[in-house]
């Protein structure tokens, strides 16, 4: 199975590189650290709720979508470390 492209990824390419907006530009607009933002769009931390929110407000897609893709590379993420070993919930005999 295919991993998706973290949202960081496409943040930084899609977005701030077609805006042409640098890193501590687009932070200081959307109210959050250049070390923030720099960690997301390098892939080193998830795009948050928070985050989310602030790309929608920007014009940057809806907060729903941004958390949507986050959570498609978490589950892939998970599931490229293998099943976990876990037994079924079945009732107390």
């Amino acid at each position: 199975m295919k991993i998706p492209v973290h949202p960081g990824a496409i943040l930084r390419e899609d977005v701030l590189a077609e805006l042409g907006l640098t890193v501590g530009e687009a932070a200081e607009r959307l109210g959050i650290s250049r070390v923030t933002l720099s960690r997301v769009i390098h892939e080193h931390a998830r795009i948050s709720p928070n985050l989310a929110l602030r790309l929608e407000a920007a014009g940057v897609g809806s907060a729903r979508s941004w958390l949507a893709m986050q959570t498609a590379r978490d589950l892939a993420d998970e599931r490229a470390l293998g099943k976990p070993k876990v037994r079924k919930l079945e009732p107390v005999a």
